[in-house]
């Protein structure tokens, strides 16, 4: 006997709430936008430039003596923050020390380095320097339009190549699922200042690609019953398409989502923000697929003329995938 996670032949009526669905969406973007705007992002150091320095002890932190330490060596804006994660031992404390970039240098020097570890010895005479980051505020300017130039490639390319498979509405409409997911995750990272870097853009990119791949499943599958039923109406052969491709779009999203809470568990504080941005992107995900991107075609409307039977539905039916 095969496990089923549904039924074999399902009805559900997904685009009964269309309305409500979308409206929905769109008012999730307008507050992730305002959060984003109100709040904004907690940048790596990739994105600020400055130094971060990573210390660990046996000993609790204290995180107001580590700022009155490091107050007589006028290093700028210190930001001091303490690290959680459920890997760690009862005794192992950890805490970042991130400096900003000082005037007229590439990066902090590694006599100030040694100064800031000296002083914060003085607290805690057990404490260690795992790790040393450094990115100074050039290299770090050019890493954010590196970063906004791959993901504005990335979604141009998805619109090109959806309207050649597809027909235009389609490409209109899978592109604006991946707004939704993109501006949705970003939100969620203002919301929770989750450190956004060089590693969360990674992480979108990968929501992209995620994102399309369940969009274009569902389009294929929409596509063939355009072709097939020619008079039904449109939003009964959506629901039919989403119904048809519903067992598979949940064995992908639940194995991929079972892989990534282990990481999100066992993974660390490392990557926990590059882990989490692929979770919340694979649900947005699926999401929009369904509730966004078939939204958007239906409003659009597709051409249908019963005269032009190869042009329903796609007007570039043959195509190879």
């Amino acid at each position: 006997m095969r496990l089923r996670l549904v039924p074999q032949e399902t009805n559900w009526d997904f685009m009964r709430y269309r309305n409500l669905t979308f409206g929905g969406s769109v008012v999730a973007m307008i507050a992730a936008i305002a959060v984003w705007l109100i709040v904004g992002l907690n940048f790596g150091i990739d994105f600020l430039g400055g130094t971060t320095i990573r210390t660990e002890s046996t000993m609790a932190v204290d995180v107001g003596a580590y700022r009155a330490a490091l107050e007589p060596l006028a290093l700028g804006d210190v930001t001091i923050t303490e690290v959680f994660d459920p890997t760690f031992a009862p005794d192992q404390n950890v805490a970042q020390v991130r400096i900003q970039s000082q005037d007229g240098a590439e990066a902090v020097t590694p006599e100030t380095i040694t100064a800031v570890e000296m002083a914060l010895q003085t607290v805690d005479p057990s404490l260690t320097f795992p790790s040393v980051e450094s990115v100074g505020p050039k290299v770090s300017g050019e890493l954010i339009t590196s970063a906004l130039l791959a993901l504005g490639a990335a979604m141009v390319a998805m619109l090109f190549y959806i309207w050649l498979r597809f027909e235009w509405q389609f490409a209109v409409g899978a592109v604006a699922a991946l707004v939704h997911d993109i501006v949705l995750t970003i939100g969620i990272f203002s919301l929770l200042q989750i450190r956004f870097d060089l590693a969360t853009i990674a992480a979108l990119l990968t929501v992209l690609g995620y994102s399309i791949n369940d969009t274009v499943v569902i389009f294929d599958r929409l596509r063939e019953n355009l072709i097939k039923f020619k008079k039904t109406p449109l939003v009964d052969i959506m629901n039919k398409s989403v119904n048809e491709t519903l067992s598979r779009t949940l064995m992908t999203s639940g194995t991929t989502l079972l892989a990534l809470i282990a990481l999100l568990v066992l993974g660390g504080d490392v990557i926990r923000g590059f882990v989490f941005a692929i979770f919340w992107g694979v649900i947005v995900g699926t999401y929009s697929s369904v509730y966004v991107a078939k939204n958007v075609v239906l409003m659009l409307g597709v051409d249908r003329d019963p005269k032009k039977p190869s042009d329903a539905g796609t007007q570039f039916a043959d195509i190879d995938a």
